[in-house]
């Protein structure tokens, strides 16, 4: 019988276990439960245990709630009910020793989402003799209300603070300290990006990766929308001690009433970075082109088709998308740029084509034009046969992680996806962890993109006679 690993770390000793060569560490606390006196305040330290603490299973869940139809039929969720939801998970290769080390921060729209979910297992990055961490963070109105009397930002100081304690513990596991790439998908490639943009946490970091995620913070008052919505809502005011007086399960409640009825063409706003000095003095787009970590960033093609089922793009007419183009300042210009690019799309494909690039391809485009720095471009562009999603969004996570046969992968891609483009994609982003460098040219004037399908290519980024009228 097998000896389960241990690793000693400064608050205690773990025990997890060991298969295949690849050592597994679930539930590490890194900072205090934030619930009681810890409610609505920055993450605080952990309290040492003595003897050996068990980390054999992952820790509880951050309050939220299930994903809505029909997308909960494609996007899975996970619930483990307890309070020390700030833990940490780690796979490492028994003999690892100053190995590169790799940070794994789950999307969700800021409120939804677990590293629990198996799709994030970090067997797959071990066996490539990387450290792989994941994390859990605050999400919702636990972590990103906008408060009187309470810090900002909350969700994306439990990153720092968790990207703090990997950099102090990672050894324990046989990581380089001074080799961290944080990588992160949707919200969570919106924390990546909040991370570079924070003094402390960018120094920890050697590269970074974002997938399909927004980089722009609000001003306070705009990201505060939906904390005074929910406080009308609750009949309290938008501070902490109200706030802390409602149970989570008040707060969750509140927020399914408030979404009710929404959709991504108008209603409840949804949870967003705050501008503000002490965690986020300046919004990712900014800070981002200024600064010379490495970059490996992309989109997918469809990335709307996730949020917009048939039937809802069936439904936006010539007068919605008028209105949406109104409301958005998009010129007229660019409208007719999207319809000589997609000459075939109906007009709720071109708004969503519209609401693609204005969120994620365009605001990624403007970053990388202006670096300097290593910048490396991808767009994920092989198209699914469910529910014609084509080339949605979260559905290259499945090639990532070279997790293909895995249930939360299949919801997506079906049965039948190409495993040599996960073989490749995977390798990519594993020469990317280890050397910088994925496989492709950086981006420059040339605009040079790799775009990942059955045949993937290197080629100047694609349709940017439309974007560029777009970005203006």
């Amino acid at each position: 019988m097998t000896t389960p690993p241990t690793a000693t770390l400064s608050d205690g000793t773990i025990r997890g276990t060991v298969d295949d060569g690849i050592r597994r560490f679930l539930g590490i606390p890194y900072a205090a439960a934030p619930f009681g006196e810890n409610r609505f305040r920055e993450p605080q330290p952990v309290a040492s245990w003595s003897g050996v603490r068990d980390a054999t299973a992952f820790g509880p869940t951050p309050p939220q709630l299930p994903y809505p139809a029909p997308i909960s039929e494609l996007l899975g969720s996970v619930r483990i009910d307890g309070d020390d939801i700030l833990t940490a998970n780690v796979w490492a290769p028994v003999d690892a020793t100053s190995a590169p080390v790799l940070l794994w921060i789950h999307g969700g729209a800021l409120e939804r989402g677990t590293a629990a979910l198996p799709l994030y297992d970090g067997r797959s990055f071990a066996r490539e003799g990387i450290v792989f961490v994941s994390i859990n963070y605050r999400l919702g109105s636990e972590g990103f209300s906008v408060l009187e009397g309470a810090p900002r930002n909350l969700g994306l100081q439990d990153a720092a603070a968790a990207l703090a304690w990997v950099h102090r513990e990672v050894a324990a596991f046989g990581g380089d300290p001074e080799q961290i790439t944080v990588m992160g998908e949707s919200a969570g490639g919106a924390i990546v990006a909040g991370l570079l943009a924070q003094d402390r946490s960018r120094g920890l970091i050697t590269r970074a990766i974002i997938e399909s995620a927004p980089l722009e913070a609000q001003s306070p008052k705009k990201a505060g929308r939906i904390t005074a919505q929910l406080a009308k809502r609750l009949g309290i005011r938008p501070e902490r001690a109200s706030f802390a007086a409602v149970p989570p399960d008040g707060l969750l409640e509140a927020r399914r009433q408030h979404a009710a009825g929404s959709s991504p063409l108008g209603g409840a706003p949804g949870f967003q970075f705050a501008v503000e000095p002490e965690s986020l003095p300046r919004s990712p787009h900014e800070v981002i082109p200024e600064i010379d970590t490495p970059l490996l960033i992309g989109t997918n093609s469809d990335e709307y088709r996730l949020w917009f089922p048939p039937e809802a793009l069936g439904g936006i007419s010539e007068l919605k998308l008028l209105a949406a183009r109104l409301a958005l300042r998009i010129p007229r210009r660019a409208v007719q740029a999207y319809r000589a690019e997609f000459p075939d799309a109906s007009t709720g494909e071109i708004f969503g084509q519209l609401a693609t690039d204005l969120l994620l391809r365009g605001p990624l485009t403007r970053v990388a034009r202006r670096r300097t720095a290593p910048t490396y471009v991808y767009e994920f562009a092989w198209e699914s046969r469910v529910r014609d999603l084509r080339a949605a969004h979260a559905l290259e996570l499945g090639f990532v992680f070279d997790h293909l046969d895995d249930d939360e992968a299949r919801r997506l891609t079906g049965p039948d996806a190409p495993r040599q483009l996960a073989d490749e994609m995977h390798a990519a982003w594993t020469s990317f962890i280890k050397s910088g460098d994925p496989g492709w040219p950086a981006f420059g004037s040339d605009r040079l993109t790799r775009v990942f399908d059955t045949r993937s290519a290197t080629l100047p980024q694609r349709r940017t006679a439309a974007l560029d009228q777009l970005l203006g």
